[in-house]
């Protein structure tokens, strides 16, 4: 793998990615950010890259992935809006065969199914409720998780159950079959991304992680 020092950040203006956004520059990356209202955006460093657009826009997708040699994604569906995620990760395939990019490492809940899972009585009743009161963007979601088995990417699909947002640091747990825990920060969650994005322990799957 290429050795990583510019990272293209997709979901930095959201509260899970303004605390990658600081890891990543604490971790003396640089940062080339995808922002539809970057006036809104408040961290300010020499080392961040802002491109103004939406992720369902290839070309907004291509210009924030050129010169980088990972992409990271925290997009959140947004309320009454277009489904974001197989059209986002549908766009990043495409421009990560045009430059060349190998990694990306995406998040996702914990109610995605992968032929791998094992999942107990808690996450199923998890997954169950968010078939039932969000059928779209379930499907969506799982339509995403699809797309990514079919490409020949190094991507990591990262689950997550309830994310607490605080500057604070806890053991996590690391599992392929189910989520073990009931909450985990989103410090816990961009570190562990960024470790994976460098180390690539799950290339090609879907853990889930969640706070002891």
């Amino acid at each position: 793998m290429k050795n990583i020092s510019k990272v293209a950040v997709l979901g930095g203006g959201g509260r899970t990615g303004n605390y990658l956004v600081n890891q990543l520059l604490k971790k003396e990356f640089s940062v080339k950010l995808l922002l539809r209202n970057p006036e809104s955006f408040e961290i300010v460093n020499p080392d961040i890259e802002i491109v103004k657009g939406d992720s369902l826009d290839l070309e907004a997708i291509k210009s924030v992935m050129h010169d980088c040699q990972a992409v990271l994604n925290t997009i959140s569906q947004r309320k009454d809006e277009p489904l974001v995620a197989y059209g986002t990760t549908k766009n990043v395939l495409n421009a990560m065969k045009e430059y060349n990019i190998d990694r990306y490492v995406l998040l996702a809940g914990l109610n995605i199914d992968t032929p791998f899972d094992k999942k107990s009585p808690k996450t199923i009743m998890a997954t169950d409720w968010m078939k039932t009161n969000f059928p779209s963007i379930q499907i969506d979601r799982q339509n995403t998780y699809n797309l990514l088995t079919e490409s020949d990417v190094n991507w990591t699909q990262v689950r997550v159950p309830f994310i607490e947002f605080k500057n604070e640091t806890n053991a996590i747990d690391v599992n392929l079959e189910d989520c073990l825990g009931d909450k985990i920060t989103a410090l816990d969650i961009s570190d562990f991304m960024i470790n994976e994005m460098v180390e690539s322990q799950y290339s090609r799957k879907s853990p889930f992680i969640s706070a002891k």
